[in-house]
């Protein structure tokens, strides 16, 4: 059987969304066919069950991206004309404390499905791989007093514990953020999981150029929304804050409240891999997806607080290792390459998440 798409991961927040977004759309000979492979991880999926957002015509196929005769006997079966890879491990602060998971999933697992391919002598005709802002780092900040532009390393310790936030210029002035375009821009992660996500796009552009297989990089901002796992406190603080301000506590903000996030609603992430998909490059496609618009942390909690009445945030000082302190997309690439423009604005996100946790009872 020929699938139109195999989609890894595809059980997860971004698959569901995705597969909601190509079904009903035509395939090679008739109504799209669509496979994912999944492992149902208990930290996502607590009752290992097949979850209900996941189309009933997609193909599910239980299973470790790392195990090698798993992906042996979907291969047997399918040979899709594109693959959308997801499956990743994604928490930030996690992948310090569990590197070993995090890299077997995200590179091992990568790569355990590239010799997979080459073993049933299978090439697709396009690979879309989700990446992340992770891999830029801190970016690239412009000094305020030379004009000059640089690329910071880690924020030391030291600084953070002395609750100085900033990122600071080679001139000793606080430094103003530039957007991300990967045009600009190369990899300088500051955490486990951004230098895996890294390591992934390296070793799936080597394989596709070899193989001449066309792949498009996504490199993902802030996913949140409805169908977001409310049981894993690693997927983002966009539905911890509403379960926080639904219990009428405080949302504790980090550092000063000022780090800065381009959050994109779910259902625009859904809609812009799949005019990814529509428009298959010729070689190597590499893209910045989220809003364009920045929010501060401070700001998202103070709307989120007022849409349930919930105390005022309470900046705590407190900080994480590894997280950056300003990421937004430059929008403009994607824009012109493939026609996509978020189109749910953060307060509408907000009211459609808030309205789907209630439905699960997750909100009281």
């Amino acid at each position: 059987m020929r699938a139109d798409y195999l989609v890894t991961g595809g059980a997860g927040f971004i698959g569901c969304a995705l597969a909601t977004e190509l079904i009903g759309r035509p395939g090679e000979d008739g109504e799209v066919r669509i496979a994912a492979v999944d492992s149902l991880h208990p930290q996502v999926h607590p009752s290992r069950s097949r979850p209900d957002a996941l189309p009933a015509p997609v193909a599910l196929h239980v299973m470790d991206v790392c195990d090698a005769e798993a992906w042996n006997r979907v291969l047997e079966n399918q040979r899709p004309a594109n693959v959308v890879h997801l499956a990743a491990e994604t928490g930030t602060g996690q992948s310090l404390d569990l590197p070993t998971r995090h890299t077997h999933v995200n590179v091992t697992g990568s790569a355990q499905m590239l010799e997979a391919f080459d073993r049933a002598g299978y090439r697709p005709e396009h690979i879309l791989l989700a990446s992340s802002r992770a891999v830029y780092g801190e970016g690239r900040w412009v000094d305020p007093q030379s004009g000059d532009v640089f690329t910071p390393g880690h924020r030391p310790i030291e600084q953070l514990e002395r609750g100085e936030f900033n990122v600071f210029a080679p001139s000793g002035a606080a430094a103003r953020p530039l957007p991300h375009n990967q045009a600009e821009m190369f990899g300088n992660p500051v955490s486990v999981y951004g230098a895996t996500k890294l390591a992934q796009e390296q070793i799936i552009k080597l394989w596709c150029l070899a193989r001449d297989v066309p792949l498009t990089i996504l490199r993902f901002q802030n996913v949140y929304g409805a169908g977001q796992s409310p049981h894993n406190p690693y997927t983002g603080i966009v539905g911890l804050f509403h379960r926080m301000a639904a219990a009428g506590r405080p949302i504790e903000v980090y550092e000063d409240g000022m780090i800065g996030r381009d959050f994109i609603y779910i259902d625009d992430i859904a809609r812009c891999i799949a005019a990814a998909l529509d428009r298959c490059p010729k070689t190597l496609r590499v893209l910045d997806v989220g809003s364009g618009d920045a929010t501060t942390i401070l700001e998202i909690a103070r709307a989120i607080a007022g849409l349930y009445g919930a105390p005022s945030p309470v900046i705590s000082g407190a900080y994480r290792y590894g997280d950056i302190r300003w990421a937004v997309a430059a929008m403009a690439p994607v824009k012109s390459e493939l026609g996509f423009e978020a189109r749910v604005s953060l307060e509408e996100g907000n009211q459609l998440l808030s309205a789907w946790l209630r439905d699960l009872g997750e909100l009281g």
